[in-house]
């Protein structure tokens, strides 16, 4: 059970992975006003570094979640590297079947929404570990504006205009669903551009290093396509957010 290789490939730099700068990440750990000692649950944890990061700067506990074995591995590098291991546990292991032995603060999901089969499934999945007046977090992507054509949508990794909400839609969603959204931190053109160009430059630089590995015809054509797709389509029409949710 894990990633393919490509993925470690394409996010081999980034610490984060997501289109979420490091502002943008400290910003909703400190807009979330969590007390020391708080406990969070982060699947699809990647790298780690909500939790480490938060660990580090507010003192929370945690858990993350990934079926990336590189990623996992780089997520305790990470907690030694800024002194939390003793706080944050990192587990290899399906996301979408984790169970947490003990109900936490604050549950998240950023960006692996796949795991419940939607934004709707993951919050169900997510609430199921949380307290009672916790704090779910979920991260997805929404159009920013209406995609013109299919080619925009498939630009944009989506197969139908349906795959993803605009940003009132979302919301909206989030409320039917019983919650009230009480924060959002939202990825704008440059976070987009600083993780697509980043997997730009990992990928050059890793076929460089490796002309001859099976993967790379794969690889090659994904960099001759991507950087078109992205300023052409994503960068403006596909947004991406974490929203803060709490069960009326």
């Amino acid at each position: 059970m894990d990633l393919p290789r490509s993925f470690t490939i394409r996010e081999s730099t980034h610490r984060i992975l997501n289109p979420f700068t490091p502002e943008k990440l400290a910003t909703l750990g400190a807009a979330l006003r969590m007390p020391a000692g708080a406990s969070i649950l982060d699947l699809c944890s990647g790298k780690g570094e909500l939790l480490c990061t938060w660990a580090a700067a507010h003192g929370v506990t945690g858990t993350g979640v990934d079926i990336s074995t590189v990623f996992v591995s780089a997520a305790r590098e990470r907690a030694a590297e800024l002194g939390v291991a003793d706080r944050v546990t990192f587990v290899h292991g399906d996301a979408s079947t984790y169970a947490s032995p003990e109900l936490v603060d604050v549950a998240a999901c950023l960006g692996g929404t796949h795991i419940g089969g939607g934004a709707a499934g993951t919050v169900a999945l997510l609430e199921r570990q949380l307290r009672p007046g916790g704090v779910l977090l979920i991260g997805d992507c929404f159009w920013r504006s209406e995609p013109p054509s299919q080619e925009a949508i498939e630009g944009c990794h989506a197969a139908t205009r349906d795959d993803f909400n605009t940003l009132p839609g979302l919301v909206e969603r989030f409320g039917g669903l019983g919650f009230d959204v009480v924060e959002m931190v939202l990825a704008d053109e440059d976070s987009w551009d600083r993780y697509a160009a980043a997997q730009w430059m990992n990928i050059r630089r890793w076929l460089d290093a490796n002309p001859d590995d099976e993967l790379a015809p794969e690889l090659r054509a994904e960099l001759e396509h991507d950087p078109l797709r992205h300023t052409r389509f994503r960068r403006h029409l596909l947004g991406w957010g974490v929203f803060a949710l709490m069960r009326r």
